[in-house]
């Protein structure tokens, strides 16, 4: 909103200054800081609020030191994070971005299904909160949805950079290095030379012709990510600022790709795929990273305020998509490596024990306790430790996906 407010002060009235709202770079960094400040400062009442209402955590006997010191704190927290992120995307970002449009929706969409996850968990004292299948049925809806816009909306294309013979200089003295805007599924693969990956190349066997049908792949890649990484942030979100600490480094990461790929200067010297208008999007990562940090001022040891699935749904739901819209999600096995071992885990346990139950007609576990995080506890690791040296293994994967971008 601020965008349009400054830019017609400038058209109408020549105001001093205005023109620096055109730079992507300085609505971002606005962005962070709002939505920092927000989180900081409106976060308190916001958990005062919950605490008033009563929404507080029922934590289950799971046999961890320091668990029951933690029943009736505020849940729900991520409300802050949301709102934190919402209102400077809003007020900063281009609204009529089709990237923008698509994170504001999915931010709401998946704050929705978790807030009723966390609703019928502490109101109607159901401890299993909304049923799996509702559950998994709202993010395949998700899925779904951001796949069919990413791909059937005119304002969602790419440029491909030209064989060296073709890129001439146009009369404006720069040199034509991109192709013509077109629609493509295709995406980045990382360590690669020829980095890119066309999915429709999956439906080769079907003849002349198969790349119409490109969309089928798309959004069933599209639907098994935003499904999996969401349910990843999820399992993550199970001591103090593992989860908002960890996505936050994440986003950083994204933060930069977006800013990349939406600038055609960078992607040509880092020769990566160009997303026109893509770069918009860096105004609401940065706002979303601003919540994260801003939140864990009270989610860090001992927290005040948990996230729940209000939170870590949303969380996991934003990272995937990003990721799709800026064709790097084949980076997530790397970036989000926490939120993948821990889903491992949980699947590794689970798996190995009805196994082992069902030859030898008792269950082992490979983990003391999953997801991961809980496993390292039973080991009488403080909590505080275990965060902090998965915030550690989160930058080294951070900085491993950025080095991919001349890494080939």
């Amino acid at each position: 909103m601020l965008y349009y407010l400054f830019q017609y002060l400038e058209n109408e009235f020549s105001l001093p200054g205005a023109s620096v709202f055109q730079f992507i770079t300085f609505r971002a960094a606005a962005a962070f800081i709002l939505s920092l400040l927000i989180s900081a400062i409106y976060g308190k009442r916001i958990i005062n609020f919950l605490r008033n209402q009563q929404v507080g955590e029922t934590v289950r006997d799971l046999g961890l030191e320091g668990q029951k010191q933690k029943t009736g704190t505020p849940t729900m927290g991520g409300l802050i994070i949301i709102l934190a992120t919402l209102i400077p995307a809003i007020l900063l970002a281009k609204l009529d971005n089709i990237y923008v449009i698509i994170l504001l929706i999915t931010t709401v969409w998946m704050g929705l299904i978790g807030f009723l996850d966390d609703y019928i968990k502490v109101f109607k004292k159901d401890k299993d909160g909304l049923k799996g299948k509702f559950k998994v049925l709202g993010q395949v809806g998700l899925g779904l949805f951001v796949g069919a816009m990413l791909y059937f909306n005119d304002g969602v294309t790419i440029k491909e950079q030209l064989p060296i013979e073709q890129q001439v200089v146009q009369e404006n003295g720069r040199k034509k290095v991109f192709g013509e805007a077109h629609k493509s599924t295709k995406t980045t693969v990382p360590f690669l030379k020829n980095n890119e990956l066309d999915y429709s190349k999956a439906l080769q066997f079907l003849g002349d012709g198969y790349e119409k049908y490109g969309w089928i792949i798309f959004i069933f890649i599209t639907v098994f990510i935003v499904t999996g990484i969401s349910n990843g942030a999820n399992l993550t979100d199970g001591i103090d600022g593992l989860a908002a600490g960890s996505s936050a480094i994440m986003v950083i990461t994204l933060a930069v790709f977006a800013w990349v790929s939406g600038n055609i200067i960078f992607a040509d010297y880092l020769d990566v795929m160009y997303i026109p208008n893509s770069g918009e999007m860096t105004v609401f990562i940065l706002a979303f990273a601003g919540a994260l940090v801003g939140f864990l001022w009270y989610n860090t040891y001992p927290a005040q305020v948990f996230m729940g699935d209000t939170g870590s749904l949303t969380i996991g739901g934003i990272i995937a998509v990003i990721a799709i819209a800026i064709r790097k999600e084949l980076l997530l096995p790397i970036l989000a490596g926490i939120f993948v071992v821990e889903n491992l885990s949980v699947i590794l346990q689970v798996s190995w024990f009805k196994y082992t139950k069902k030859k030898f007609g008792e269950g082992r576990r490979i983990f003391k306790m999953s997801p991961l995080h809980h496993h390292y506890q039973k080991l009488s690791y403080h909590e505080s430790k275990i965060v902090v040296r998965f915030w550690i293994v989160g930058i080294l994967l951070a900085v491993l996906t950025i080095v991919t971008l001349k890494l080939r």
